[in-house]
């Protein structure tokens, strides 16, 4: 019974934690995608902009719409030198089922101990990170969403790289 409080407690410190400003150094983890295969963030931060965005739950209406919404905006996304990494904490087999039912072209991590979400400040309640997102440039948090949207993510991001000249 005493570990009710105390799991209280910490469940509402990790949902009001402050999620990184934009100036910060973007944080590079290595974490594993949907098909079990390590991702450093690093890497692709080298390769151009990036877009790191949390999602709470796999294959859910809201997260599908978010996903989607980038997944038909990839090819232009891509053509402006953008990359996409989306981060939930489910587990491997959730994040490639939902990939592979949406065919979504980009990586799935699957951050079952909140380790990225942590990273980047997101805040997680019972298992579930709150809907964030933030656009890497020269290693930086250049902009960030700290209430996402779902049908609009890629016009949001769209705008977003307009501002920074992207």
């Amino acid at each position: 019974m005493k570990t009710l409080p105390l799991f209280l407690a910490m469940s509402l410190f990790a949902f009001f934690a402050r999620a990184l400003d934009v100036g910060t150094p973007a944080p590079a983890p290595t974490a594993v995608d949907q098909d079990g295969k390590p991702l450093a963030f690093a890497e692709v931060y080298k390769t151009g902009t990036t877009l790191v965005y949390f999602y709470p739950k796999a294959d859910t209406a809201g997260c599908t719409a978010e996903a989607c919404s980038l997944r038909d905006a990839y090819a232009d996304l891509r053509q402006a030198g953008l990359n996409v990494i989306g981060v939930s904490e489910d587990k491997t087999e959730a994040q490639k089922k939902f990939r592979d039912k949406y065919k979504l072209p980009f990586p799935l991590i699957a951050d079952t101990d909140g380790a990225v979400a942590k990273a980047f400040g997101v805040p997680t309640a019972l298992g579930f990170a709150k809907r964030q997102s933030f656009l890497i440039k020269d290693g930086k948090i250049a902009w960030r969403d700290l209430n996402a949207s779902t049908k609009n993510q890629a016009a949001d991001v769209r705008k977003a790289l307009q501002a920074l000249g992207s």
